[in-house]
């Protein structure tokens, strides 16, 4: 599996944008891509719970939101930090309250009706952090973290699980455990590392090879 480090990943991305494959198409095939995977994984799903991060990971997310909701599936998602501050993240983040999906604050998880939607969703899509991780989860992460560990649902996470770092595999306390990781364009060393924490790896094509290979 080819395998590229967090470095080397940013590195690429520069270069599809520059040769004219936008940050934002970026996001929008990286999500676009997961929800598909997710719904090769569990067919039979019908519900789904997203948790969204304030960066480009929680970016992805609300574009699988987005995609799994045109596809009939019951939609909601938790912003795990606040509203989210990258300019393609709030743009799809906003893209997604258009369609009506909820977007709601992590804290309404307290709410006996949030929290059986939980219970009950058939995905549970981890968009919390990404390849910039490092160190120890902060109050918040390590609660969404353990909300998707508790959860029944199968757990997908977005390029590697929240709490796991990209090149080490270093694996914060309380971390993330997927069942199905979803990573795009390469492999990154985590899924190497800590395959374990990942479980099965699938390399989505989210157009970089084409445009930067013509």
């Amino acid at each position: 599996m080819n395998e590229v480090t967090a470095a080397e990943m940013k590195q690429l991305e520069q270069r599809a944008d520059a040769a004219g494959l936008s940050y934002r198409q970026m996001m929008e095939n990286a999500g676009a891509a997961a929800a598909r995977l997710a719904l090769r994984a569990v067919p039979e799903a019908k519900s789904a719970a997203i948790f969204c991060g304030k960066g480009n990971n929680g970016g992805d997310g609300f574009v699988a939101a987005r995609h799994l909701a045109n596809a009939g599936l019951a939609v909601r998602i938790f912003l795990v930090e606040g509203e989210p501050v990258t300019t393609d993240a709030v743009y799809n983040c906003g893209l997604a309250r258009d369609m009506g999906l909820p977007v709601l604050a992590l804290d309404a998880l307290n709410q006996p009706e949030q929290a059986e939607f939980l219970k009950g969703s058939d995905l549970v899509l981890d968009g919390v952090y990404g390849t910039g991780f490092h160190g120890a989860l902060r109050p918040a992460g390590l609660a969404t973290a353990r909300w998707m560990n508790e959860a029944p649902g199968k757990v997908l996470a977005l390029d590697l699980p929240s709490g796991l770092e990209a090149d080490s595999g270093i694996a914060a306390e309380g971390a993330v455990q997927a069942e199905l990781t979803v990573t795009f364009h390469a492999a990154k060393p985590c899924h190497r590392l800590a395959a374990a924490q990942c479980g099965r790896v699938e390399v989505a094509d989210i157009g970089i090879t084409a445009v930067l290979n013509p």
